[in-house]
């Protein structure tokens, strides 16, 4: 009797139907971008000062201009800090009184001539933001003394990556690929609509929270039903990574970033994955999708092939465990040093979107400039992993993340040419580094351990995450350029240890732990099954 890959290989492995299927679950793609980067825009803080509505009423009295304004009732940044003086102080007075002069209204009701004697006062009134817009900082008051509170909802984003891969990941092997994705995009969208309309920042968190539960999951899920076609998968990514910078300058308002896009085409276009209704046991459902793929492709079934036999595995059938990825030498090896470079890829992408918004230019044309970089960092992915190899393009490309990291820290603001130039090859390394580590993850590990060294050495993309906001924000207190030093010598650290990982361009995956821990020596370049054309085959 047949298998599913002789069957497969009559009718098209990667033909229309696929093909159709796979560009459906690329649109999770544009879901899940505003959730992974959107930050930017979401924590965007812009200049604001306190509010008074005595002062308000004086400017218009008095016809102030915002200059005039500004200069008269603002303090002066002191040397405690520009947040704690001019943004996070007033000047203790009551602006309400009568009789104040239009011309020098503090000295007439303080009787100082000296302005840094003054007293201050927190903000008690709220505040005034420079922004048209709107942010979940503006609309929250997600300033001064919570301004904490900015870092707790990327982090929080990040929480629900972890847990959700893993939870998310159980029920599409328990219930099925299609079921688990349609409830995760269902799940999403809801909590999407309902973060836009969230009526406290209490609300927002837990909604941002179930986004994070599901979107990873989800999009994981997808990932694995559709693990096809790498280059094109990339490509589109950064397409849809450019196309929402220009949404939200369109858009200029935090409501645009939480409406999903459409999912009714999912449930039509997407069957549920033959090989895993064969592991169930139910072959005649396996058998009805395969025809619906035949007829999608333009082929049809002989009658030999009508019927299916699950395949035969040779050998003991071995359960994975933690302790496998610890407990030989070089499993072990390569397990630290994936988890750090997952780590690193998550600091350093997330950590350079963050500190774009806190850089003081134009957030949505320095967002898009640096999501145009992507482009040429796929591209040399595409050109380089089957020509060159893995090791040698990873490594110089954590170095160049690094280096950039180092070089716009320290480059003044007065060469702002330079400094976007260096920012935007920082954000092209590490775009070149996260792509990478996700091919070159699963093929260092062997057949029955894969998927378990996946999922344990990316849940540090996580963690890197839920840490990120801090070191931005917080770090950003202490000097503004500081966290880029972190953020270089995190990224020059992993550059030399991607070296220390064996090449696996041209090798055979290895199927045992014996062919895991002897990839090292291995000299000669076996063949190698083309990995873009698995759609519904060995991943799924």
């Amino acid at each position: 009797m047949p298998t599913l890959d002789d069957i497969l290989e009559h009718i098209g492995e990667f033909d229309l139907f696929q093909k159709r299927a796979f560009f459906v679950l690329c649109l999770l793609s544009a879901s899940f971008t505003p959730i992974y980067v959107g930050i930017v825009f979401l924590g965007f803080t812009p200049e604001h000062r306190c509010f008074h509505p005595g002062i308000a009423e004086l400017s218009s009295r008095c016809g102030w201009s915002l200059e005039e304004e500004l200069n008269y009732t603002v303090p002066e940044h002191r040397e405690h800090g520009e947040s704690l003086s001019h943004q996070c102080r007033r000047y203790d007075m009551d602006w309400n009184t009568t009789g104040l002069s239009c011309t020098n209204p503090l000295e007439n009701l303080t009787g100082y001539s000296n302005r840094s004697s003054i007293p201050l006062t927190p903000c008690q009134d709220g505040w005034v933001y420079d922004f048209s817009g709107s942010s979940i900082v503006t609309e929250f008051n997600l300033v001064c003394e919570d301004s904490w509170k900015l870092d707790l909802f990327q982090s929080c984003v990040n929480a629900g990556f972890f847990i959700g891969s893993i939870s998310i990941g159980y029920i599409a092997d328990r219930f099925g690929r299609k079921l688990c994705l349609l409830l995760t995009i269902l799940v999403n969208s809801i909590s999407g609509v309902l973060m836009a309309f969230a009526p406290s920042y209490r609300w927002m968190l837990i909604y941002r929270f179930i986004q994070g539960l599901v979107s990873k999951g989800g999009w994981l899920t997808g990932y694995i039903l559709s693990k096809t076609e790498y280059a094109v998968g990339i490509i589109l990514w950064k397409f849809y990574e450019t196309q929402f910078s220009l949404n939200t300058h369109c858009y200029n308002d935090i409501f645009y970033f939480h409406i999903p896009v459409p999912d009714c085409l999912y449930c039509r276009c997407l069957p549920e994955s033959p090989r895993w209704l064969i592991a169930q046991q139910k072959n005649d459902k396996a058998m009805k999708i395969i025809n619906r793929i035949a007829k999608g492709n333009g082929k049809k079934l002989p009658p030999s092939l009508q019927s299916l036999n699950p395949d035969e595995e040779d050998g003991e059938k071995l359960s994975p465990s933690f302790l496998d990825l610890v407990r030989t030498p070089q499993i072990r090896k390569h397990t630290l040093i994936l988890m750090y470079t997952w780590f690193t890829s998550s600091v350093l992408y997330q950590g350079l979107i963050m500190h774009m918004g806190i850089a003081g230019g134009n957030i949505y044309l320095d967002f898009f400039y640096s999501a145009l970089v992507e482009f040429p960092a796929a591209l040399i992915l595409i050109l380089t992993i089957d020509r060159i190899g893995r090791r040698y393009p990873w490594a110089a490309a954590t170095l160049v993340a690094g280096s950039a990291c180092l070089i716009t820290a320290f480059v003044p603001d007065s060469i702002y040419w330079l400094k976007i130039t260096a920012a935007c090859l920082g954000r092209m390394g590490i775009t070149m580094c996260y792509e990478m580590v996700c091919l070159v993850n699963a093929e260092l590990y062997p057949t029955f351990l894969r998927n378990l060294g996946v999922l344990v050495c990316s849940s540090m993309c996580d963690i890197g995450g839920i840490i990120t906001p801090f070191i931005v924000y917080r770090l950003a207190e202490v000097w503004h350029e500081l966290p880029l030093i972190v953020f270089a010598v995190v990224g020059l650290i992993d550059g030399g240890l991607v070296l220390l990982l064996p090449e696996t361009k041209g090798k055979t995956l290895p199927e045992t732990i014996d062919d895991a821990e002897n990839m090292h020596r291995y000299c000669t370049i076996y063949p190698k099954r083309n990995v873009s054309q698995t759609l519904f085959t060995k991943s799924a």
